[in-house]
């Protein structure tokens, strides 16, 4: 066996991962004969579009991206950052619904091509183009610059981009627009996972927007203190408790002409999702200010005459998803249709049907497994396509529930984590699958048995990182809380350890809402920064707290009110019980470390569990949550005048006293996301309370450090910071 070399900073800071450099953005062509999808022949983070032919099982590659990126805009760099992309070279793609047309972006640029070989066209006219979207039949493609909606017929070629909107404001100073047509606003990007703000209708006719007006929301200034020159950008920042962007939903010809408004702020305070029907309807999900409330209304685009399908009510919130389809079944009129509905009114996620008058016609899924997301409907099969577990949350399969019956397949069967797209037609589907023992591996499957039909990429060259370096899976285990509830584990244990002594223990943590560490996947094999430090001599905890994703609303909502009290019970419980089990461990000298969520929550273990918690590293925290944005914030806590109380034993500072070991305090200082001020904010209150502590501030990096200078860095200083706090 070759010789196994130690872990490096650098290796930790350099991306991609070993291992992970695999197809992603598996798409399938229109008729489902070519399957394409964005991959790197370098090995870098540049990648290029290819294409696996199904009938020959020949790849190919289909574009590569530019020499060099365009500078990107504002717009583009912030959109890229909240949608947390890394990659360069070919960005994004999609195929047109029929047909054959394809939109790639590369190079900060946008391009259409009509067929396999057909010429790459531009698309609009000059830089700034966010978000172009292919209508039904690839015909057009419509996009946003400068804040207002374009459509640029791709079939007539020569003839320049179409503006169908006049109203955004010109940009500030800032470069900033206050109103702004087709774009979603913060919230719905960083928090509702909604990126685009227009859509087409299925014919291609028609298109309903979003005009957003963020002019109530006062500015946060952020200054690069990094550049040579003065440099600074200001964003429309809702905090908790304050006013969101206004918003109007209008839908206006592909052709041009006037806007027809459908509904606006009044009707709810946020737009959270919108689609069209087969007849041609716009239903939108609307969602109240407190979240408990999601109504499904149905708009007449010609009329704008709207009416209330269904509402959803949860307690303590609703959970938005995109599982909301319109499908027509094989034997209903040219007009009917049926909505396929998830959701967990029960604490666990469930499918529902209902019919075209909103009528709810019963549930679908029989509580045989937990559901995550519905990927495809087959309503001439009868059969809803979902990724879920049925024994534990640590998987992520492939199962089918029978429309009429509830009848419930697993197709997928390989142990681990599994990301599938299913082909429109063809019988087939894309599977990348990995697990702690295997790299993602992405394949051609069967749907019928799931026999395996072509590997994506089965000749590409070996990661040699994966021969190199010492990287064992670390070991999933359960444990029981105070209370009686099961957490998720995984332990990461110090190779070479002399017999009867006892290691440090460091604790990675995120903790938070919509997030889950523990899973059997790759990703956990290859955290470098755990795998360095066990080879170090430290044993590394990963605990899943109540709270965290895939195991229903039920596991999730007791953090309601009150964020950092539950989740720290649950972190201690988890290790003591994790030192009780690994007798290595030396539960006397216990350090944490997380980032975001995860940041927030390494403080408040350090102050308020110090008796099990000696050391932390608080990358980009949240310390008092009156500084993060209205629509997450509110969904856990709820609106600060109705909730002073848990607003305030859940900021950090409260607690920021009661702090006695070593704290490291990280932070980008032009993040955008959680704001410099948090950590400004708690210095300044360690300062006051005389508390020692440590900082490493990064002038030009955001939410995470991006280069790999400053990331070997910030993981050199956290290994350094750990061998001095926990020492014996």
């Amino acid at each position: 066996m070759t010789d196994r070399r130690p872990i490096t900073f650098e290796d930790i800071a350099a991306l991609p991962a070993p291992g992970m450099n695999v197809p992603v953005d598996l798409k399938f062509r229109a008729d489902g004969g070519v399957l394409t999808y964005l991959y790197s022949s370098a090995g870098t983070l540049t990648r290029e579009l290819w294409a696996l032919d199904i009938a020959t099982g020949a790849e190919r590659r289909l574009l590569q991206p530019p020499a060099a990126e365009q500078s990107l805009t504002r717009e583009e760099e912030l959109r890229r950052e909240r949608q947390r992309q890394q990659a360069g070279g070919v960005t994004g793609y999609a195929w047109s619904e029929t047909g054959d047309v394809l939109l790639v972006r590369s190079g900060g640029a946008v391009f259409v091509r009509r067929g396999a070989t057909g010429e790459l066209l531009p698309v609009g006219d000059g830089p700034g183009v966010v978000d172009p979207r292919l209508n039904r039949d690839g015909s057009a493609v419509a996009y946003v610059q400068d804040g207002e909606l374009y459509v640029q017929d791709i079939m007539k070629t020569g003839q320049p981009p179409r503006r169908l909107t006049w109203d955004a404001s010109a940009a500030d100073t800032w470069g900033d627009r206050v109103r702004t047509n087709g774009l979603a606003e913060f919230v719905a990007q960083e928090e509702m996972h909604r990126f685009s703000g227009f859509w087409w209708s299925p014919d291609g006719d028609t298109i309903a927007f979003e005009q957003a007006d963020s002019s109530q929301i006062p500015l946060y200034v952020i200054n690069h203190p990094g550049t040579d020159d003065v440099q600074m950008e200001a964003h429309r920042y809702p905090f908790a408790g304050n006013d969101n962007a206004r918003w109007r939903l209008g839908v206006v010809r592909a052709s041009g002409g006037d806007v027809r408004w459908l509904a606006s702020s009044d009707d709810a305070e946020y737009l959270a999702r919108v689609q069209w029907t087969p007849d041609g309807h716009v239903v939108v999900q609307l969602q109240s200010r407190d979240q408990r409330s999601v109504e499904v209304r149905r708009y007449d685009p010609v009329s704008g005459r709207g009416e209330v399908l269904w509402a959803e009510q949860c307690d303590p919130w609703v959970n938005l998803t995109d599982d909301l389809h319109a499908v027509q079944l094989p034997d209903a009129a040219r007009h009917d249709y049926t909505f396929i509905w998830t959701s967990e009114r029960t604490g666990k996620r469930e499918l529902y049907r209902y019919g075209r008058d909103g009528s709810l016609q019963g549930q679908i899924s029989q509580g045989h497994i937990f559901i995550d997301e519905v990927r495809s409907v087959d309503a001439a099969g009868g059969w809803v396509y979902v990724e879920g577990w049925r024994t534990s949350p640590v998987e992520r399969q492939l199962f089918r529930i029978n429309l009429a019956g509830g009848r419930t397949e697993q197709i997928t069967q390989v142990r681990g984590t599994h990301r599938t797209v299913i082909a429109p037609q063809a019988g087939v589907f894309a599977d990348l699958h990995h697990s702690l023992e295997s790299p993602p591996r992405a394949a051609l499957l069967r749907l019928d048995g799931a026999a395996e039909l072509a590997v994506l990429q089965r000749d590409a060259p070996a990661d040699d990182r994966l021969a190199t370096l010492n990287l064992p899976p670390p070991q999933l285990v359960e444990v029981a809380t105070r209370d009686g509830e099961t957490l998720h584990a995984a332990v990461y244990r110090p190779g070479g350890l002399a017999p009867g002594h006892l290691a440090p223990v460091v604790v990675d943590v995120y903790g938070g809402p919509h997030a889950q560490q523990v899973a059997d996947a790759w990703s956990l094999t290859v955290d470098l920064r755990a795998q360095h430090l066990a080879a170090s001599g430290f044993v590394v905890f990963v605990i899943d707290n109540r709270g965290s994703a895939r195991r229903g609303l039920r596991f999730e909502a007791p953090i309601a009110g009150n964020l950092g009290d539950l989740e720290v019970r649950d972190q201690v419980d988890g290790v003591r019980a994790l030192c009780a089990q690994f007798p290595e461990a030396d539960a006397a000298r216990v350090g944490i470390y997380g980032w975001s969520y995860g940041g927030y929550l390494a403080l408040m273990c350090l102050a308020r569990a110090a008796d099990v918690f000696k050391a932390a590293v608080a990358g980009a925290p949240v310390t008092h949550w009156d500084g993060y944005d209205t629509h997450y914030t509110e969904r856990y806590m709820g609106h600060p005048e109705q909730n002073e109380a848990g607003y305030r034993i859940s900021a950090v500072m409260t607690h920021a006293a009661a702090i006695r070991g070593p704290l490291l305090i990280v932070h980008g200082m032009i993040d955008e996301n959680v704001h410099f001020r948090h950590s400004g904010r708690l210095v300044g209150t360690l300062i006051h309370a005389g508390i020692p502590h440590e900082t490493l501030f990064f002038p030009e990096e955001r939410h995470g450090p991006r280069r790999e200078q400053d990331k070997a860095y910030l993981e050199r200083h956290i290994a350094e910071f750990f061998g001095r706090a926990l020492r014996p």
